[in-house]
């Protein structure tokens, strides 16, 4: 399968601003891109490219006054099949976790496990460890959180989301890793494409999409609390603790959004 991605998106700014953006298709992928990926600002200034320390690709440029157009496109060759299930996964002991894997444990600025370890463990705690606990998390989320942009707030956490009962992709993202992480399985934020690719049209503009990674038996899976079933055409851009540490772009002084559009469409092979 291939699959076709690309945005444009553009900021308007009344003075030249630095910023930083991630909107590169992660290292994992970038074998499965064909030819490749080409991300332009107009007017054409300089974008430098580095890894965070979450192995992201980041890019830094200086929009001049007046705003900046970022364009991106690539094809991506994809397996075409559905996201991973292994339901004999199993949850691996706190203190059996590789040491880098302790950081997806923890608190973080949109996931506050202190203020959710106590309906983690009254609504977990009797699941099956491993695959049935996550997936327990993930229905549950599910149906606590209704979907709508008019939802969506930056400033949103797992907590905020879980007492207004609703969000976006993020939210359910957000919620569902932060369960997962008082029960004690590492989990962190994904980001990237994820269009209506094996399932009916959905009746929303197309967007980047959030989902989380769980760590199960030695190695990371991914997991969706908003849509819960597997789904054909992930193209993974970042990974990090929350959604903070995957920005798809931030900006050292004032800017604001003007343009906004995400394409991932499967198309035929040539």
């Amino acid at each position: 399968m291939h699959i076709k991605v690309g945005f444009d998106i553009a900021y308007a700014a009344p003075q030249a601003t630095p910023m930083v953006i991630m909107l590169s298709i992660h290292p994992s992928r970038r074998h499965d891109i064909i030819g490749a990926e080409t991300i332009v600002a107009e007017p054409d200034v300089p974008i430098r490219y580095y890894n965070d320390s979450f192995g992201n690709i980041c890019g830094r440029l200086i929009a001049p006054t007046g705003g900046v157009a970022l364009r991106g496109n690539a094809l991506v060759r994809d397996s075409g099949r559905p996201d991973e299930v292994a339901e004999d996964a199993e949850q691996i002991p706190i203190e059996q976790l590789p040491d880098d894997v302790i950081l997806y444990l923890m608190a973080s600025r949109y996931c506050e496990t202190d203020k959710l370890a106590d309906l983690a463990w009254s609504q977990f705690g009797n699941t099956r460890p491993g695959w049935a606990r996550v997936m327990a998390i993930c229905r549950y989320v599910n149906e606590r959180i209704t979907f709508g942009y008019e939802h969506a707030h930056h400033m949103k956490s797992a907590f905020d989301a879980h007492a207004q009962r609703s969000g976006v992709c993020r939210d359910f993202a957000h919620l569902a890793l932060t369960l997962c992480r008082c029960m004690g399985i590492p989990a962190r934020y994904c980001t990237g494409y994820l269009g209506d690719i094996g399932i009916p049209p959905e009746p929303f503009p197309m967007d980047f999409s959030g989902w989380f990674e769980a760590y199960l038996s030695g190695r990371w899976y991914t997991f969706d609390a908003r849509h819960v079933v597997p789904r054909i055409g992930r193209i993974l851009m970042a990974t990090g603790r929350d959604a903070a540490d995957v920005a798809l772009s931030t900006s050292f002084g004032r800017m604001n959004l003007a343009k906004f559009s995400v394409v991932s469409d499967e198309v035929t092979a040539a």
